[in-house]
Formats: structure tokens, sequence, C-alpha cells
């Protein structure tokens, strides 16, 4: 964990580092700051910490100006003689409030707490992400138009997707095409299960359980063909053919 101090006395300083160095080996004290603008200097010339422990009242003023003249979206952790401005901070990624002396024990405390914070975080980032994943690979139609009629295609039916004239189409196993009701191509891919289509080029989007065999040609680019002949070749382009050839083979 990199910790940033902003501290303009030297005794709480050199009492902050105590209780981070009592606390446990895995932090870093990556940078100090005495006032509002050398700890504005730190922010914008370093990668943001971790986490802040940042004194409120500074040499120069109160350390909240630091957060109205620049960016910072890391968590802090206020220390500060005075109670008087416990509602303000949290305000300002606020996640405690020690009131001077700092303690190692409420040091601890409140970096438990960051800790937490953090699992957590990163327990709903992934249950995010796990649940697009799920949604994506449980969508299995499409809805499609055919002259005035509108129609729920199956996934599994499709062939390939392509665009031309700046329109999308659809194109199943009986060699019908249909006109998609979406924006684009990268619209259509966005919805798609990337295990089983795949991105060949600008122009298309194919099904595996479609393919019959490919073939590199010129500069290591890949001509695919489907169980189905086309006006024109699909064609993947060198720079994703090594992405192709792990797809299909994982497919």
């Amino acid at each position: 964990m990199k910790v940033f101090i902003a501290e303009d006395e030297l005794p709480a300083l050199e009492n902050l580092k105590m209780c981070l160095n009592s606390v446990g080996n895995n932090i870093e004290i990556a940078g100090t700051a005495g006032s509002v603008m050398q700890s504005l200097q730190w922010l914008n010339t370093h990668p943001l910490p971790d986490l802040i422990l940042m004194d409120i009242h500074l040499s120069d003023g109160l350390s909240f100006h630091i957060f109205k003249e620049g960016q910072v979206n890391c968590p802090i952790i206020f220390t500060t003689a005075y109670d008087k401005y416990m509602i303000e901070a949290f305000e300002y990624n606020c996640i405690d409030y020690l009131l001077k002396p700092v303690d190692a024990g409420r040091l601890s405390a409140a970096l438990n707490k960051y800790k937490n914070l953090q699992q957590h975080f990163i327990n709903n980032y992934s249950s995010i992400i796990d649940y697009l994943q799920t949604s994506k690979k449980n969508k299995s139609r499409i809805i499609v138009k055919k002259g005035t009629e509108f129609l729920s295609l199956k996934l599994d039916d499709i062939l390939y997707f392509f665009t031309e004239h700046k329109l999308v189409f659809a194109v199943d196993k009986d060699n019908r095409k249909f006109l998609c009701e979406t924006g684009s191509l990268a619209d259509v891919e966005a919805m798609l299960d990337e295990t089983k289509f795949f991105r060949a080029n600008r122009k298309y989007i194919v099904n595996a359980d479609y393919i019959t065999k490919f073939k590199s040609i010129d500069k290591s680019k890949i001509n695919v063909e489907l169980v189905l002949p086309l006006n024109e070749e699909i064609i993947v382009s060198q720079e994703n053919a090594a992405s192709f050839k792990k797809w299909i083979s994982e497919v």
C-alpha cells in the first residue's frame, strides 16, 4: 500500500511514520508535503497513492483547497486537532477522521476500514463483470426486421453479421438476410458471446459453429470459409490473426 502524507508539523509527521511502521510491513510512504501547494505539486507529478493521510491545517491554508484545485480520486484519512471540520471532511473522499495525537491503534483501525472498503469494491466489481459476462452468454436472441415485420431470431441460427451502407444485417443458416435494429456492428458485437462470435474485420462478425475451414494467406492474414458461400471473402487481418487462432482453438 502506497501512502502519501500531507502534514506541516514535523513531530506529527514523524509520529504518523512511526505508527505506519508499527502497523505493517506492506506500507510504503510514497511522499510527504507540508503545504497545500507542495501537496498539489506532488499529486500532479506522481501516480496517485493508494491512500492519503492529510492534516486539515497545513502551513498555507486548509487542505480542502487541494480538492478544489486538483482532482484527487483516492481515499483520504484526515488527521487534525479540530473536530469542527468533520462534516466537511466527508465531502472529500474521507473514509476516517482521526483526532491528534494519532496513535497506532486508531490508525490501524482506520487502515483496516480502508482494506475492507477496498475488498468490498473489488468483490462488487467482480460481481458486475460476472453478471455482464453471464448475461451476455445467456442472451439467445436478437430482434431483426424483415420488410415491415419484426422477428426474434436465435443467435445460434446466425452465420454472420455484416455491415453495408452504414446498416447492419444478419444472415441465418438458411441464407436469409435480416436488418438488425442496431446502430453499428460494434453495438452488435457488444451484445454477443465472445466465445461464440468473432469480429473478423470492420465488416464481418462470424459464428464459430458455421466455420468450415480457414487458411493463411499473404502477410499472415486468414481467409475464413463458412458453410454457405459469400459474394466476397472474409479476411482476418494480420493484426487479428493470432487472436482468431486462439479463439477458434478454445471454442
